[in-house]
């Protein structure tokens, strides 16, 4: 079971959507200050406006917000684009280079959740990353052409 590569892809595909998911869920918890330091502070984040050019005025909170839930979809479009594949049976030189192409998207992602963020996405990331890897490499070499 380890060594078939619709296992690993599976996993990742699990692990894909609980990641879209949980960072929904996280989008919709208000942030609450248990001090007047992190009052002033979510206070200029949500509602200081820079100016960003060409008259658009964001606050940081509406960036982080957007980056966030960028995330969530980019974790269901890989999800979505695996599951699709994977129950429609599709030839292994497909399945094998979309593979691919999720390792270095999602290698990527979980290396710069590893430097800025906290515990749970790194473990996510890093968890889908890993199953993805595992998929590819244990993914036979199928023909392409037609």
């Amino acid at each position: 079971m380890l060594k078939r590569h619709t296992f690993w892809l599976w996993m990742a595909v699990v692990f894909l959507f609980l990641t879209g998911a949980i960072h929904s869920i996280a989008l919709c918890v208000p942030q609450v200050a248990t001090n007047e330091t992190e009052r002033q502070l979510l206070d200029l984040v949500m509602n200081y406006k820079q100016d960003m050019g060409a008259g658009f005025h964001r606050s940081f909170w509406s960036l982080f917000t957007a980056l966030s839930a960028c995330y969530t979809f980019v974790s269901l479009l890989g999800g979505l684009t695996l599951a699709f594949l994977l129950k429609k049976k599709a030839p292994l030189g497909i399945l094998k280079g979309v593979a691919g192409i999720h390792v270095i998207v999602f290698v990527a992602v979980f290396l710069v959740m590893l430097v800025f963020t906290f515990l749970p996405p790194i473990v996510l990331s890093g968890l889908v990353a890993l199953f993805l890897t595992l998929g590819w490499l244990t993914t036979p070499k199928g023909e392409l052409g037609s």
